[in-house]
């Protein structure tokens, strides 16, 4: 068993962002799976290309591997995972997550700098996006709302 990478240990695991409160009545998405055919593969492009931070990379049983990832500044946290039967689903189906960014423009520079293909900013009644996909084709797109602080 491998020992998990993490940034900061708290419990059992943990990212670098302070944890919100869970107030009564909340239901806080922390974690979404993102089904992937190749974990080493896609570990890579959401660390080196997207920049997103490692949490945890744990081999807890035989057979079984969990990553988890965290976008710069989020609360909520990504999964890839091999061995999970509650998480199968097809590699590359996920569509639409969300990234919110401050700076659509400098957002998407600097993924295009890292290599990964992102499609032109669209202004969809007021509201920018851009699109791009990880290797397997799982779908995100920066979101940029000019009156959100």
């Amino acid at each position: 068993m491998t020992r998990p990478t993490v940034s900061r240990q708290i419990g059992f695991l943990m990212t670098d962002n302070p944890t919100p409160s869970v107030r009564p009545g909340s239901f806080l998405l922390e974690l979404v799976l993102v089904p992937v055919s190749d974990l080493d593969r896609a570990k890579a492009f959401y660390t080196d290309q997207a920049g997103f931070n490692v949490d945890v990379d744990v081999s807890p049983s035989e057979g079984v591997r969990i990553v988890q990832l965290t976008p710069p500044g989020s609360y909520c946290s990504i999964t890839l995972s091999t061995g999970l039967l509650q998480a199968d689903m097809p590699a590359g189906s996920l569509r639409g997550l969300h990234l919110v960014v401050a700076d659509i423009e400098a957002a998407r520079a600097g993924l295009i700098d890292r290599g990964v293909d992102v499609a032109p900013i669209e202004d969809l009644g007021g509201v920018l996006y851009a699109w791009f996909a990880d290797p397997d084709g799982n779908t995100w797109t920066l979101q940029h709302m000019p009156w959100r602080k």
